[in-house]
């Protein structure tokens, strides 16, 4: 069952406001502005018909990232530790989305806690750092994902993470605090330095929250190796009777899961990546794209179908640019696309794909 968070005081008053003034009297009494003008007044974000958050506060962890406390109006539904929320901004008269994991106990209730990596060519990040002010609001999406703890909690976890993919995996921990969790339970965070340490003061009070729980954190420019078979042999000895839940870039999910797949233990890995790996403008890329309904063609240059039609002026919806939301997904007529997250290549006739995850092979036409 999903936890949910507590509605807050306002958020009940505009509600009751919303039943008192919902008759046809109080329509003439506000007339000609009506009752949500007035409700409107107490709690801005009661007569929304969207999941709508207030900013509460803003902080800057490091020099490359921005935690940002959101508190929801009385629409939101919760979130299983782990899951992923799709948080959306008006920036610039548009509407900018991305997807990103809460990084509380999903049984806290009030504000929920995103902390996020500040991309130097991402729109929304770059604006939740620079521009973004206590009190400003946001849309939230309904939390969704299946990466999160089972329902019947194992008597061993391993949780891993590198960089802003920490957020999922203390989810987990914390909400495993939350609930005096008796197993045991490692937790190994990779980052390049002390200074990169997204939570490392909240990291040093838990080491001692629950019984079997270990803490690792390995700095990796500081003399500490990346992930590698012996040293998680070395950490955790008994990995391979654990559950083990990570989410960090392309290199450490694909380490971690050739090394459980050789171990035939890969039903007992599981993962979620927190940032695409890109395609690169490639000097080889061959062909032409032909956007059908715009009229419009353009030189294959192997970057993503998305950024490609952005590049020739068009504005597709899109939603994460991760691959998860589907918001960008349109249909090819013709041409073979290459799937970004696992390499896999489509055919040539026509398909519906996720143009933010797919990369041109030759030719390629789009119903755009």
């Amino acid at each position: 069952m999903l936890s949910r968070s507590a509605p807050s005081q306002r958020g009940f008053f505009g509600q009751a406001l919303q039943a008192a003034f919902n008759s046809q009297l109080m329509h003439r009494l506000t007339y000609p502005h009506g009752p949500n003008r007035f409700i409107e007044l107490f709690d801005p974000t009661a007569i929304s018909d969207e999941t709508v958050g207030t900013i509460s506060a803003i902080e800057h962890p490091t020099e490359r990232s921005v935690r940002v406390h959101i508190r929801p109006n009385s629409r939101w539904e919760g979130f299983l530790a782990g899951q992923y929320v799709e948080l959306a901004v008006e920036i610039d008269g548009r509407r900018q989305r991305r997807m990103f994991s809460p990084a509380q106990s999903q049984h806290a209730g009030g504000t929920l806690e995103f902390t996020m990596a500040v991309n130097p060519d991402g729109v929304l990040t770059r604006h939740l750092k620079s521009a973004a002010r206590v009190g400003d609001r946001v849309i939230l999406g309904t939390a969704a994902g299946e990466f999160h703890l089972p329902r019947v909690r194992p008597e061993q976890l391993v949780l891993i993470s590198a960089g802003s993919g920490i957020t999922p995996v203390l989810s987990m921990l914390r909400t495993l605090v939350d609930e005096r969790y008796l197993g045991t339970v490692h937790f190994i965070h990779y980052c390049r330095s002390a200074d990169d340490a997204l939570y490392a003061p909240l990291l040093a009070r838990l080491e001692t929250a629950l019984p079997g729980l270990r803490i690792h954190t390995i700095h990796t420019r500081s003399g500490g190796a990346h992930f590698n078979a012996e040293q998680l042999q070395s950490l955790v000895p008994s990995y391979s009777r654990a559950q083990t839940f990570v989410c960090g870039p392309a290199a450490l999910l694909d380490a971690t899961r050739n090394l459980f797949a050789e171990q035939a233990i890969s039903g007992r890995l599981h993962q979620e990546a927190f940032a695409l790996a890109q395609a690169s403008a490639d000097d080889s890329a061959e062909g032409e794209l032909r956007f059908q309904r715009s009229g419009l063609q353009a030189t294959n240059n192997g970057t993503t179908l998305l950024e490609q039609a952005e590049a020739a002026g068009l504005t597709p919806e899109f939603g994460c640019r991760m691959g998860v939301c589907f918001a960008c997904s349109c249909t090819k007529t013709s041409g073979r696309v290459r799937d970004l997250r696992t390499g896999e290549l489509s055919g040539d006739g026509e398909q519906d794909i996720q143009i933010c995850v797919s990369a041109p092979v030759g030719s390629v036409s789009l119903d755009i």
